[in-house]
């Protein structure tokens, strides 16, 4: 059916009838139309009718949905909404931008939730409190720009899909989704999660580049390419969502890139991973609630820090729109639908006559309070410029100046956006980006499959999960050397299950390791402390390193400054090691030590212990599944080999 069959934008918004507006392809625009179902949990949503027949269905994933898997949040009640569509129009997008409302849709006492000076005291918080204290890497924290809204919703949402339609480019999705009590209309750059004939991708994006007045040109955007802290943040959120793709991939997932996302005011660099699955796409989706680049890392002790500094509900940000399609043509086995769930971020929400437009600043250990807050005027700006609810500022979505066709060229601000040769092909930036994949992991960035047996084939390994789930990575790295791998929560492992592991793999999690407050550390040092005394194969990896130390004696102290997603070269007992690391923490001797009882140590010439090994034990401070970790494989491989051989008698 063609948009000239079918009853206007207009003309369906009048009725009153639910409705979505999707461009993906920046050639058509996708009407779907149908009733709306609110479900409780993602196992819910209805992908088939009564006969068990598939059907396709647009659901709103909100933040709040991280409860189903055991994570912290301000639950507002928002509704899992699901779109079952019932009829699917395909538009020109031409066609669609001549149906649309044009008049711009006035703003009453328009403004931040949270002052300027008192987000940048959050910021100072979290940097302290929670970094500085071992409780994650990153994390961010939302501020909402809100508004009065005299305009119907509908038109509104209408209004709003045309302005982006028509100035916003490079946008993942372009999107309204218009259903009772609910209005959202947004611009999301990134794809969170896909899943497509049982290959899922993810796309981290990360690093907010503010175009200048006068557009964007190589040497301003190279400037912040060179930047410790975007270049940092990205890695951090790739090696997060890589957790997740190893949870669902058997595989574990590939990453490609770096690239560009490159839209009208605003650049980012991004990362593309993939790998097979056959798990449901709501499985899927749930398993990868929500993208780091919107929480943070830890993902579940993200979701604590956002609770303790965002006093209120998030809604939708940071959720998803996932659009569950049925597959035409199925493999045994495979899911009977695809899955395409961008980021619910650059997105307006209208309810009951107030807009909120949700922006985040992702905080490292290097942010500047002040930096940040610039960052959430500059996002808060992308999307209201964007949809005319404030000027525009036509020279900083210019076309860039590398691409121009003359000097003197004029900018028509009503006409669409052009398609300007990108950045990413001036061959610096592209040589720039290129050269960072030269810090990372090979395992990572190669195909993964393999035939050929590892060398602990035929072997197996209980993996304790600490609440970091760098533990997935772990696992899948651990069952490329062979081994047969199970994963069990710290809350949730017996003492049998301890005692019978052929190898137990004490994993890594945030905060203090000498807090013995927390039920958290109580548990992984009586993990510890079992296996140790049983003279049982143990591998204890960052904050169950700290703790094995702590065990021989070995003093824990915090780090002067935290080394949260930072890439070290180290000596791991006579073998240098580039390695990732992610630690507050550390375990110290006095410059020179090379034993503890009968553990070997590792060390620098600072004392800070790195690595641990004696009969049938072995520890590592660093992250060797992380993609920081160059050397990362061949150490754990090392280090496993030291924990598997058999105690004297």
């Amino acid at each position: 059916m063609t948009g000239s069959a079918h009853p206007t934008l207009r003309e369906i918004a009048d009725r009153g009838i639910p409705f979505a507006l999707i461009a993906r392809d920046g050639a058509t625009v996708e009407l779907l139309t149908g009733d709306v179902v609110d479900v409780e949990l993602l196992a819910d949503i209805p992908l088939t009718d009564e006969s068990g027949a598939p059907r396709e269905v647009l659901a709103l994933v909100p933040f709040r949905q991280v409860r189903e898997r055991g994570f912290e949040c301000h639950d507002d009640g928002a509704p899992l909404r699901c779109l079952i569509v019932s009829d699917r129009v395909s538009i020109p997008r031409d066609e669609a931008l001549a149906q649309l409302p044009t008049a711009p849709v006035a703003l009453e006492d328009p403004g931040f939730d949270i002052a300027d000076e008192e987000y940048a005291g959050i910021v100072r918080r979290v940097i302290a409190d929670e970094i500085g204290r071992g409780e994650g890497a990153n994390f961010v924290i939302r501020r909402d720009f809100t508004a009065g809204v005299g305009t119907d919703a509908a038109t509104a949402a209408l209004t709003w899909f045309r302005a982006l339609l028509a100035h916003e480019r490079g946008a993942y999705w372009t999107f309204a989704v218009v259903t009772p009590g609910h209005v959202a209309v947004g611009a999301s750059p990134e794809a969170h999660v896909s899943a497509r004939d049982g290959v899922v991708t993810m796309n981290p994006i990360s690093g907010t580049f503010r175009h200048p007045a006068g557009g964007a040109t190589a040497e301003t955007l190279t400037e912040f390419l060179r930047s410790t802290k975007e270049t940092e943040e990205l890695f951090m959120v790739v090696d997060e969502e890589l957790k997740m793709m190893s949870a669902v991939c058997s595989d574990g997932g590939r990453i490609t890139g770096p690239h560009l996302k490159e839209m009208s005011r605003l650049t980012h660099t991004e990362y593309v991973l993939r790998g097979r699955s056959r798990l449901d796409p709501r499985d899927i989706l749930r398993e990868t609630m929500f993208a780091p680049t919107v929480t943070g890392s830890p993902m579940q002790n993200a979701c604590t820090v956002i609770t303790r500094h965002e006093t209120t509900p998030r809604g939708y940000y940071s959720g998803v729109a996932a659009l569950f399609t049925p597959r035409l043509t199925l493999a045994a086995g495979e899911p009977t639908h695809d899955l395409d769930a961008p980021i619910l971020i650059r997105t307006a929400y209208l309810q009951d006559g107030r807009l909120r437009v949700p922006v985040g600043a992702t905080l490292v250990r290097h942010s500047d309070p002040y930096g940040e807050v610039g960052e959430t005027h500059g996002k808060a700006a992308g999307v209201l410029g964007a949809i005319g609810a404030v000027p525009r500022d036509a020279a900083a979505e210019a076309t860039p100046k590398a691409a121009r066709t003359s000097p003197g060229e004029v900018i028509d601000e009503d006409a669409p956006a052009p398609a300007p040769r990108r950045l990413a092909d001036d061959p610096g930036i592209a040589e720039l980006l290129a050269s960072r994949n030269a810090r990372l992991a090979e395992f990572w960035l190669n195909p993964q499959g393999s035939d050929e047996p590892g060398p602990f084939t035929g072997r197996s390994a209980l993996v304790v999960d600490a609440e970091d789930r760098f533990t997935t990575m772990l696992a899948h790295q651990l069952r490329h050397l062979g081994l047969q791998v199970e994963i069990v929560p710290w809350s949730q492992v017996t003492d049998a299950q301890v005692d019978a592991a052929e190898l137990l793999v004490s994993g890594p999690g945030p905060g203090d390791p000498r807090d013995t407050s927390s039920p958290r550390i109580r548990r992984v040092r009586e993990v510890v402390a079992r296996r140790r005394d049983a003279g049982r194969p143990l591998l204890a990896v960052c904050l169950s390193h700290q703790i094995l130390a702590d065990s021989f004696g070995i003093g824990l102290a915090p780090l002067e400054a935290p080394h949260q997603g930072l890439q070290k070269s180290v000596d791991v007992f006579g073998t240098p090691a580039s390695i990732g690391f992610y630690n507050t923490f550390t375990a110290r001797v006095a410059p020179g030590t090379t034993s503890a009882g009968d553990a070997e140590i590792s060390a620098d010439a600072s004392g800070d212990v790195y690595a641990l090994r004696g009969p049938g034990f072995a520890s590592v401070q660093g992250h060797l599944e992380s993609i920081l970790s160059r050397d990362g494989m061949t150490t754990l491989q090392r280090l496993v080999e030291q924990a598997l051989t058999p105690v004297p008698a």
